[in-house]
């Protein structure tokens, strides 16, 4: 089964490159192209593509809000943000606006096939350097307030108390061996918690878990603890 694609950017010669290189794997084949943000929404709601591969500056509505409207209107559509720009304030707005996935444009054609089938399989793909910068914000205690309000703090999607407790941890920026250490079991225990946790959450990496935790309010204390000794 194919994947269809709305590519999202006001460069002709850009969208041209990347609909030639996507428009070469035998499971994708691109249905429209918008140079705007408001072509990109209107193509969305008419086309319904599998995955929108947007871009974030454009002429007249931008694609933090062209994700937003496009999440409302269709909210089975997947996007994936492709941009050179990885200031945290893109990449916070854009996550808050319902982006599926972040990958710079500075990633290899392998890296944005991958990133497409993720999202297209209902995961997040973050780039690393994305990922890395989420990650920060969280263990800083500097990610947005917005993330938390409305966060139903008593409903933990079938987590048992230990498989939130690791989450929590996760979520502050400690290793698996930090994990293990810090509640006296193995580094293979809780990875094993670990898998649990992404399968009932339905995320495939320990920063889309954490990022799931902290939009919930699971996760509310963001100093990153002392190591143990």
């Amino acid at each position: 089964m194919s994947i269809s694609l709305l590519l999202a950017d006001d460069h002709a010669v850009v969208r041209a490159g990347t609909r030639q290189l996507l428009e070469r794997q035998p499971d994708m084949r691109v249905v429209g192209e918008a140079s705007n943000g408001e072509e990109a929404v209107r193509l969305a709601v008419q086309l319904k593509p599998d995955v929108v591969v947007m871009d974030v500056r454009m002429p007249g509505m931008s694609g933090v809000e062209a994700t937003r409207r496009i999440k409302q209107e269709v909210p089975q559509v997947a996007v994936l943000v492709l941009t050179a720009h990885d200031d945290d304030e893109y990449i916070f707005a854009l996550l808050q606006a319902g982006a599926n996935g972040y990958l710079l444009k500075t990633a290899e054609i392998d890296e944005l096939v991958r990133a497409i089938r993720a999202v297209a399989a209902g995961r997040s793909m973050l780039d690393p350097v994305v990922a890395s910068k989420v990650m920060a914000q969280f263990a800083s205690g500097r990610a947005p307030a917005e993330w938390l309000s409305g966060a139903k703090k008593d409903e933990y999607e079938g987590l048992t108390e230990r498989e939130l407790e690791i989450l929590r941890l996760v979520g502050k920026g400690l290793t698996n061996k930090e994990i293990g250490r810090k509640l006296f079991i193995s580094d293979r225990t809780v990875q094993a918690h670990l898998s649990n946790i992404f399968s009932k959450l339905g995320v495939g990496s320990r920063t889309e878990a954490a990022m799931y935790a902290v939009r919930r309010g699971w996760v509310t204390d963001y100093e990153k603890p002392e190591r143990d000794e």
